[in-house]
């Protein structure tokens, strides 16, 4: 038996998420407060889950795409730092 080449693909993806700033926000807490799922949420932002789960793990979002977030939430966009923290712009 030789040995098995390594997976470039896996490694690469790796790698990108290492590089990927991870940026503390409190939407999944929003939610929660809202007794929302994450498929509602995503539903009413016009995002998908898959976008919604990045985003709730911390990794950057545009603008354009929190401001969604924030009208699904039913807030306004003042309350952008509320959420998405001062360093919130992508």
């Amino acid at each position: 038996m030789g040995i098995m080449p390594q997976n470039n693909t896996s490694n690469a993806k790796k790698a990108e998420t290492a590089r990927t700033i991870i940026t503390p926000n409190k939407v999944k807490e929003f939610r929660d407060n809202l007794m929302m799922s994450k498929a509602e949420l995503a539903r009413k932002a016009g995002i998908s889950v898959q976008t919604l789960n990045r985003i709730e793990r911390g990794e950057p979002c545009r603008v354009d795409t929190q401001r969604k977030i924030l009208e699904a939430l039913n807030l306004k966009v003042e309350d952008k730092d509320r959420v998405f923290g001062s360093a919130s712009i992508s």
